[in-house]
């Protein structure tokens, strides 16, 4: 027989295990929530407008927006383009480093 705190543990606990995909606290962040890094968001990019602003996750840079390289630090300055499409940017190691290397975003299928 189960003892009751065991019992209640395992009915408090199978809301949250039945439903992983329903967004969270820290990941799986819907556009405009505060976030540290682009893997809580659900499109993938944390954006913040200046070093001083506080980052909010965005959409991905659609074709023909400005993009910024993936990076390392995973908050950016431009959003990395969508699926498909590459940041057609000249990467310096200056630009590297204070993430400030932008492009633009391209369909590497088109002429």
């Amino acid at each position: 027989m189960l003892s009751p705190c065991l019992l209640l543990v395992l009915l408090l606990l199978t809301p949250a295990l039945s439903a992983p995909h329903e967004r969270g606290l820290i990941f799986n962040l819907d556009t405009g929530e505060l976030c540290l890094q682009s893997a809580q968001c659900k499109s993938g990019c944390c954006h913040r407008h200046s070093g001083l602003s506080l980052a909010r996750c965005a959409p991905k840079a659609a074709e023909f927006q400005k993009c910024s390289p993936k990076s390392l630090y995973g908050v950016y300055y431009e959003c990395p383009c969508e699926s498909g499409l590459n940041c057609d940017v000249d990467k310096t190691i200056v630009g590297s480093i204070t993430n400030s290397d932008f492009g633009i975003c391209k369909d590497p299928q088109s002429s």
